[in-house]
């Protein structure tokens, strides 16, 4: 008898006709800037109860030096941060040379995506071959891009990656050092209550509370530029934190139908009941006004099947809120020819004309 091919039946068809069956009340449908800011009150309300603000503990945000070395134009100091009594928070702070006494200098936060190593890519720690190999893969060495513009740059480790992975993800192996927990935490922040996405927003608010305690830098002008996952934190922060300046985010804005929902089932994109209630431009309008970045790459498999068609509508959608405060110069979606990865063409004129 000839072997058949396997049949398997799968939840996909009736989870896209549960999404499709959603009103999501939270959809941004405002027709004038009253209605704006009543929404986004709403909204931010709404968005820190499913994160589940509310179980995250405040502290003072401590901060401890473990080491420091001179590059080529800048130092890099490495230290952790306290962002609750008991979760602590490994970055690289780098600092770039010649500033002067009394000199207040931009800020850039540059979360880190997945498959990275951490914070070690970002910021240019490519010892480790792994991680020398992936920061060369997804072109995302860009920390010390911003260092050597002029700005100071925070390179944090989120929950679950580089020096915060949990047991089973720790280890020297290549692909422990790639890996993260956000399936693990994720599943126990839902069942508690809240998420990961959650907990990496509230370390990056803290993170801004330190920024803002520095002598060298400029509190009122802070960027966040992430790719990938990092985009991910990047998009949470600027929607829910109106300290940030301007953002830039690089492979990852897609629709969750689309996208989320057919290709990455990575744990830190689920929050609870967040499809119910908002899309993914939903959530990026409440960055609306402040300038704002957009860039995607042409063949990036995480657009989902339909590509930049997908890109594009949830683009569109997101123009309107702009257009309320007819600030469609702020907002920019760059186009790359290329597959899933940082491209930064863009990145240095945007963050001149607003950060500085």
């Amino acid at each position: 008898m000839e072997e058949k091919e396997p049949v398997y039946y799968t939840e996909r068809k009736q989870l896209l006709r549960c999404y499709d069956a959603q009103k999501r009340p939270y959809a941004f449908r405002a027709e004038n800037t009253e209605d704006f800011f009543e929404w986004k009150k709403q909204s931010r309300e709404m968005l820190r109860n499913i994160m589940g603000f509310s179980l995250l503990e405040p502290c003072r945000p401590a901060f401890r030096k473990t080491g420091e070395s001179k590059q080529n134009g800048f130092r890099r100091v490495k230290g952790v941060l306290q962002t609750e009594p008991e979760i602590f928070m490994p970055l690289y702070l780098l600092v770039p040379d010649g500033i002067k006494e009394g000199e207040k200098c931009p800020c850039v936060i540059a979360p880190h995506g997945h498959g990275t190593g951490g914070k070690d890519s970002v910021a240019g720690v490519l010892e480790n071959p792994a991680v020398r190999k992936a920061a060369e893969s997804y072109h995302c060495v860009c920390g010390v891009d911003f260092v050597k513009q002029g700005y100071v740059v925070f390179c944090p480790d989120a929950r679950g990656s580089g020096e915060r992975r949990e047991p089973r993800q720790q280890g020297s192996e290549a692909e422990k050092v790639l890996s993260s927990s956000c399936d693990a935490l994720n599943f126990a922040a839902v069942s508690l209550g809240g998420s990961l996405a959650g907990m990496w927003t509230w370390d990056l608010m803290r993170l801004i509370d330190f920024a803002q305690s520095l002598p060298f830098c400029d509190g009122s002008r802070v960027a966040c530029c992430g790719f990938s996952g990092g985009g991910l934190q990047t998009l949470w922060l600027a929607a829910l934190d109106d300290r940030v300046t301007c953002a830039v985010i690089s492979g990852y804005f897609h629709g969750y139908r689309d996208s989320i929902l057919s290709t990455n089932f990575c744990g830190c994109n689920f929050v609870p009941h967040l499809w119910q209630n908002m899309d993914l431009c939903d959530v990026a309008a409440l960055i609306a006004p402040r300038p704002f970045l957009i860039e995607s790459g042409s063949r990036d498999e995480l657009n989902g099947a339909r590509g930049l068609r997908d890109v594009d509508e949830q683009f569109a959608r997101l123009q309107k809120a702009y257009r309320l405060f007819s600030r469609q110069d702020f907002l920019h979606h760059f186009v790359f020819d290329g597959v899933h990865r940082w491209n930064g063409s863009e990145t240095g004129a945007f963050l001149k004309r607003y950060l500085e």
